[in-house]
């Protein structure tokens, strides 16, 4: 069975990701339900900062916000075989350990130091221009993008 995936219509153009239900079921069903439900369009991505990573999936667009498809907060899914070794890793963005809820980031280089800390599910299979693209757009002082950059529509494949 090929992996499911789920496309990320943008402001600056459409990739997809695929993801690891083997690996992370929980993270992994908890994206494609709120894909599917239409939670993350018109969500901006909140935080960007150049050779590091892109963050969204806060429907206040804040940082601070945003729920999972269990309620609240979820368990981290953390293995020793899925590490942010390189540019295009779907990892789980959290406020500490088991912390998980709407937040992901996409990574634009490797970022060993995440590794233990934040649940790999994933990894962009097509449009990584576009999320380079995303990771050189002008931020403020507090990584948020000078421009608005947003999702249109995320729904799976």
């Amino acid at each position: 069975m090929d992996a499911p995936k789920v496309e990320l219509q943008t402001s600056m153009g459409t990739f997809a990701v695929e993801l690891y239900v083997n690996e992370a079921p929980k993270t992994c069903e908890n994206f494609l339900e709120l894909s599917k439900s239409g939670y993350y369009d018109d969500v901006v991505f909140h935080r960007i900062i150049r050779d590091f990573m892109v963050q969204g999936g806060d429907p206040t667009g804040t940082g601070r916000g945003g729920t999972s498809v269990y309620g609240g907060t979820f368990e981290d899914e953390i293995t020793a075989t899925l590490k942010h070794t390189g540019a295009g890793i779907l990892s789980m963005a959290n406020a500490g350990p088991n912390t998980n809820r709407s937040q992901f980031f996409i990574t634009l280089a490797p970022t060993p130091f995440l590794d233990g800390k934040h649940t790999v599910f994933g990894r962009v299979c097509s449009g990584m221009e576009v999320v380079q693209r995303m990771g050189a757009v002008e931020t403020d002082g507090k990584d948020r993008p000078v421009h608005e950059v947003k999702i249109l529509r995320a729904r799976p494949l």
